[in-house]
């Protein structure tokens, strides 16, 4: 039987937590079919003072143990956290009690934002990780020794195990599964649940280019207004460049002094959001697609569509697509 802490911070979505705990207990359940003694011996811990936890929805989740009266140097199987908590001093107190702790754990294991807390302890120093995609280029600039992972659901480097936002949690539940007691149960386990065991493409696919705007209203603010409106045409640093009557050496570095992003960064998101809007809510060929997002043709959106968000445009449009037009 394998030991499985879960701690769970305040203020977060509890159906992480929640969902988690469903998943290890269908696979306590199948597996007593074959025999009585279970798998997992599942535990809640909570971050706060007592035992309830309370979710951003205003739901409440009662927790088996506080966290501050659990003993870190107990041998565990695995511990997970599932969220980073509302005020620094929470963060604080978990990565304390996590860098006691990691030494007696088999494995170690963040969803969504709790891996900020993975690597405010050191536990992620030189290791691939990923977290929500909001948070990504926090993770990175924060903890530059991380080596963050963009696209994938989950990653495993040794011991520790992070995913990205929220519901990815259960993907990564079920691949622990798998580690543990093979693929046979964790299919079985994901085709009761009517879940994926392999859930098609990354977390990329949901995630949103948040186009940076300029500090402050003038050239460049204009600029960035009029590439949403001309994304079809030839919009190279030195093109733009020429419409600000700048330099395009001096053009690239005030734009990204501004913006935060370069001009070619820039655009090449604005194309990005333009096409999977237009996937999204028109019945507009790939072709047509292309062509008013600035891609050119149906080849060049295919070939960014992979690279960005690992799926093709059609695969997009029939995941993402307004319910009428599905």
């Amino acid at each position: 039987m394998k030991t499985f802490l879960i701690i769970v911070p305040e203020g977060g979505m509890l159906f992480e937590a929640a969902g988690i705990a469903d998943i290890l207990t269908q696979a306590n359940r199948l597996h007593a079919q074959d025999d009585a003694r279970p798998l997992y011996q599942l535990t809640i811990a909570t971050t706060q003072p007592h035992h309830v936890i309370h979710g951003q929805s205003g739901l409440n989740l009662l927790a088996d143990y506080r966290l501050l009266d659990l003993d870190p140097k107990q041998p565990r199987d695995t511990i997970m956290v599932t969220g980073r908590g509302v005020s620094e001093e929470e963060a604080e107190q978990v990565v304390d009690w996590l860098r006691c702790a990691a030494p007696y754990a088999r494995r170690v294991v963040s969803i969504c934002g709790g891996a900020m807390l993975l690597a405010q302890s050191g536990l992620l120093d030189g290791r691939s990780a990923t977290t929500h995609w909001r948070l990504l280029e926090t993770l990175q600039t924060r903890f530059p020794k991380v080596k963050v992972a963009s696209g994938p659901l989950y990653v495993q480097d040794g011991a520790f195990w992070t995913s990205g936002g929220v519901s990815s949690g259960f993907d990564l539940t079920l691949a622990l599964v798998e580690d543990d007691y093979g693929f046979s149960l964790a299919r079985t386990v994901a085709q009761d649940l009517v879940m994926y065991l392999r859930r098609p493409g990354g977390q990329a696919q949901f995630s949103r280019f948040l186009l940076n705007q300029a500090k402050s209203p003038g050239p460049i603010s204009d600029l960035q207004s009029w590439i949403l409106s001309n994304l079809a045409t030839d919009l190279s640093v030195e093109k733009l460049a020429e419409r600000v009557a700048m330099s395009p050496r001096n053009f690239t570095r005030v734009f990204t002094r501004e913006t935060g992003a370069t001009p070619a960064r820039y655009v090449a998101e604005a194309r990005l959001a333009s096409a999977r809007q237009r996937l999204e809510q028109s019945n507009e060929g790939l072709e047509q697609v292309a062509s008013a997002s600035g891609f050119g043709n149906s080849l060049n959106l295919r070939r960014v569509f992979e690279r960005n968000l690992q799926l093709t445009p059609g695969e997009y449009r029939e995941r993402f697509s307004a319910r009428a037009l599905a």
